[in-house]
Parts: C-alpha cells; structure tokens; sequence
C-alpha cells in the first residue's frame, strides 16, 4: 500500500521513542465473535478459580475441571462461525495453483457445498444427539448436559449461515480464497 507521506521517525535526533497506535476498529466482530470471547473470558476465570482453590488454598474445588471442560467446549463450537465467516478454517490451496481457472472455480465452488453440507448434517445430527440424551445430566453440576450441546448446536447453525453468506460471496465475486489466496478476505461477512 503505497503512502503519499514518509512515516515519521520512531527514534528522533534527541533519542526519544515516538509512536502512535491505530485507532481500534471493533466493528468487524458480530455476535459470535463476542459470545466466543465471553466463553473464553469465563474459562479464563474459572481455570484461576481451580488454580488458586488447588494451589493456594489447598482445597481444590471439584467442580472448576468439568466446567472449565465445557467452557472449552463452547468456546470452540462458537468460534467455529466465526472462522468459516473469514474462511479461516484449514485449507490446502496449492492444488489451485496447479489447476487450469475454470476446474479451479468448480472445485471451490464444490468446496463451499460441502462445507455447507457438513455443517447442515452437524447441526441434524446435534439436534438428534440432543433428543437422545435430553435426561443426561453432568458429572458434578446437577445440570443437563443439553446446555453445552445446545451451544454446540448454535455454533453449528451459525457455521453453517456462515459459510452459506461466504458461498454467495464466493459466487458473486467469482473466486474465493482457495483459488487466489493472495486477495484473502479481510473484511468481515455480516
């Protein structure tokens, strides 16, 4: 990205340190983003809480290893959508190299189907696992344990919304990261 002016100088004649931040822009993060962090801020917590009760203490709650456990859990299933928005997800995109245009966009075309398709089932199955197990309650915590597989069940219904919005995206524009991983999406798909 070319500038019209030179940065300023980090270290001036006289030896002092200058710098400026960038403002800080939250806009990109929608309701997911948000909701992983509050999950991860909770585990956060809840892993000191077991460090201390352990260590400090030397009275160990027992409570703080399942919970922190399922706090885990509902971290990742929630991020999942946020990283299918960015398309951020493992992907291998040398075979795009090697592949002439037009096989490469039926090929990424291919992939955002199954992606699709993959989560839709997860999200099927999640449903049926939970009518499955709706009497099951955790170890310690007299809680059911639909709880945590409904916010599995949540990431996996915004996953899949997700990548069904970075489809039409894909499609619109004509490419998608896979065939031209130089042009990675930045911005956020809302």
């Amino acid at each position: 990205m070319a500038h019209d002016t030179a940065p300023a100088p980090v270290i001036d004649e006289s030896g002092h340190f200058h710098t400026t931040d960038d403002p800080i822009d939250l806009t990109g993060y929608l309701f997911e983003d948000w909701l992983a962090l509050g999950f991860f801020v909770l585990l956060a917590l809840d892993v000191f809480y077991q460090f201390v009760t352990r260590y400090v203490i030397n009275d160990s709650a027992a409570w703080t290893e399942e919970i922190a456990r399922y706090l885990l859990i509902c971290t990742v299933f929630v991020a999942i959508s946020a990283t299918a928005r960015r398309t951020r997800h493992v992907h291998v995109d040398f075979l795009y190299r090697l592949l002439p245009a037009g096989a490469g966009r039926v090929l990424s075309t291919l992939v955002d189907g199954v992606r699709i398709a993959f989560f839709a089932t997860a999200v099927v199955l999640t449903l049926s696992m939970m009518e499955k197990m709706s009497n099951y309650k955790m170890t310690i915590v007299d809680l059911p344990m639909n709880l945590v597989y409904g916010v599995c069940l949540f990431g996996f219904a915004c996953a899949t919304w997700r990548s069904v919005q970075v489809a039409r995206e894909n499609w619109k524009r004509g490419y998608s990261v896979l065939e031209r991983p130089e042009h990675a999406i930045e911005e956020a798909i809302e």
